[in-house]
């Protein structure tokens, strides 16, 4: 018999859990955790999708509703992640994961993202060539592992150190929410709320950590991290302006290497995804990363090609230039409600 499916409980949040623990393809992404910090941090609501046979879980599709006045209507796999998609025990329960999602009764109007590859089923079309990703694994030996770094930015990482910057692990999210609402607003970027990284560290607990860099008791750049068997993930990462000419970026990630290898065992950083044309991925490939075509999955009734979301599109640039001239005060109170339309 095939199996069931059937919208996940609190009560299954355990053997949810479980079986992404146990599946080759499992992301953090997938865990209970982010549904819950999705919900807490971001309001949205999260109908996760779980296929059930003989009392086993065989499937799961988490899936995060993003309505907006903006962007439209959204049903994404797995909403604010950067990897997300089905996991299942074989391709027939990926089907019929998948089948559930597109039922009318499931998607009221909206149209379907899938941060993985697209199924091989009708409407259904692939995206790449605009998210990178970059992974590379970590040797037990920190002082290896800076090695491996281009010369250019080992002395640039060394320069740091001179100077004084020295690397700390935060208990709160404080000093970091106040670093990076200051970066992403020079990007010209609307930030996230701070409840939503206070429900990412709460819902993630130890597997989700701040390291700040500091020169004589000042931040100046700050990185939020989870961590997922053997893998650091630095997640949401900004700098102060004042410590640019100090390379406080650079030595921040020097640091949550060493600290990742030296204290919590990490094999392998995935320094996250970026777009291609921007500084973010020139700066990744500077550290001796090399990109990896992320693939997309996009599906909609009418067969509309997939939206371009993204700060990159020219539709948007006068929207960012606007915005990096507004007071930042102004855009901690505008930023969050346009931020948590950005699925």
């Amino acid at each position: 018999m095939p199996a069931t499916i059937r919208p996940m409980r609190e009560d299954d949040r355990q053997r949810w859990d479980a079986f992404v623990e146990a599946h080759p393809q499992g992301r953090p992404f997938h865990l209970s955790a982010w549904r819950q910090a999705v919900q807490q941090g971001l309001g949205h609501d999260c109908p996760w999708l779980l296929a059930e046979r003989d009392g086993a879980i065989r499937g799961v599709l988490p899936l995060v509703r993003v309505k907006s006045p903006l962007f439209g209507h959204a049903l994404i796999s797995t909403g604010f992640a950067v990897e997300g998609g089905p996991l299942a025990v074989d391709a027939e329960t990926v089907e019929l994961l998948v089948a559930a999602a597109e039922a009318p009764d499931m998607r009221r109007g909206a149209r379907l993202e899938l941060r993985s590859a697209p199924p091989e089923r009708a409407g259904w079309t692939a995206r790449e060539g605009l998210y990178y990703g970059f992974r590379k694994p970590l040797d037990p030996d920190p002082e290896r592992n800076l090695q491996q770094i281009r010369r250019k930015q080992r002395a640039v990482i060394r320069k740091g150190l001179a100077m004084g910057l020295q690397a700390a692990i935060d208990p709160g999210i404080e000093r970091f929410f106040a670093i990076y609402a200051a970066s992403v607003h020079r990007l010209g970027t609307p930030v996230f709320p701070k409840r939503w990284f206070a429900a990412l560290a709460r819902a993630f607990n130890e597997r989700c950590e701040v390291l700040t860099v500091v020169q004589g008791g000042h931040p100046l750049a700050s990185v939020m991290s989870l961590y997922w068997r053997g893998e650091v993930l630095p997640y949401y990462g900004g700098s102060l302006p004042e410590g640019r000419a100090l390379a406080a970026s650079d030595v921040m990630y020097a640091e949550l290497m060493r600290h990742a290898v030296a204290v919590r065992g990490a094999s392998l950083f995935d320094f996250g995804r970026s777009k291609a044309g921007t500084g973010a991925f020139d700066f990744k490939r500077h550290w001796g990363f090399m990109p990896e075509p992320l693939v997309y999955g996009f599906w909609s009734a009418d067969g509309a090609p997939p939206p371009e979301i993204n700060p990159l599109n020219p539709r948007y640039a006068a929207f960012v230039a606007v915005w990096k001239r507004l007071p930042l005060p102004l855009t901690k109170i505008l930023g969050p409600p346009i931020a948590r339309q950005l699925g």
